[in-house]
């Protein structure tokens, strides 16, 4: 029996764990009514979740997971959602920030940081005259791997793409939405760059997104995404 079938059949197993659970869902794509309580997905998206928490007791449950599983439920059944919904935790970057590690995530913001001034120098110099930093905004886009940011069938692109090319292509996407709407935020002060940031208009084309992505450049001095990511990590390593 697997531990989805464990969590339908048992108790919950945390309390305060189920209660953000339920809180979550009823709040995930509200859009599409499918996941509310009474909709056919809501127990289900319930259950693979509260499932996790049983298989991963050290981590438990963090606020927008649940868009992670109901991406993956709206592609598969709920015993492959599961198991798909695990392996995406298990990658570097969503564990790091899944777990709060804060030297990891710190590192990630550094890499990040190193394209944005790469790719976007003027746009980079006035976040940071507005002490705007990533963790104000980059940290929502990578929890729930842009599927509570971007519009679903947009959110489904980039999915398609970061599941084929990894976390590079996380950072290409953040990138990608910079350059989309440079021109408005380098107008901006730090409050209207913070609210338009962490909820960006409903109405973003995908075409205009990938191809302001297609043209963020994925090196740092001849130097290529993994290669500077595994330079931090040797250097948070050796400290």
């Amino acid at each position: 029996m697997n531990n989805y079938q464990i969590y339908i059949d048992t108790d919950e197993p945390n309390e305060n764990a189920a209660d953000f659970i339920k809180l979550d869902v009823s709040r995930t794509f509200p859009q599409l009514g499918i996941f509310q309580e009474g909709g056919p997905y809501h127990n289900t998206l319930e259950g693979i979740l509260g499932a996790y928490v049983i298989y991963r007791p050290d981590i438990g449950y963090v606020q927008g997971m649940s868009f992670l599983a109901a991406m993956l439920l709206l592609n598969l059944d709920a015993v492959d959602s599961f198991i798909c919904f695990c392996n995406l935790l298990n990658r570097q970057c969503q564990l790091a920030f899944f777990r709060i590690e804060q030297k990891m995530m710190t590192m990630y913001y550094s890499v990040y940081e190193e394209y944005f001034k790469e790719n976007l120098p003027k746009l980079f110099n006035v976040f940071a005259k507005q002490n705007l930093s990533p963790d104000l905004y980059l940290v929502d886009w990578l929890y729930t791997l842009y599927s509570k940011s971007l519009p679903l069938d947009v959110a489904c692109r980039v999915w398609d793409v970061y599941l084929r090319d990894g976390e590079e292509f996380l950072v290409k996407t953040a990138l990608g939405i910079l350059k989309m709407y440079e021109d408005i935020l380098l107008e901006m002060d730090f409050i209207h760059l913070a609210q338009f940031l962490t909820k960006l208009p409903e109405d973003i084309d995908a075409e205009k997104l990938f191809h302001s992505i297609s043209a963020i450049r994925m090196t740092v001095n001849k130097k290529s995404f993994s290669f500077v990511l595994q330079q931090h990590i040797d250097s948070l390593s050796n400290r």
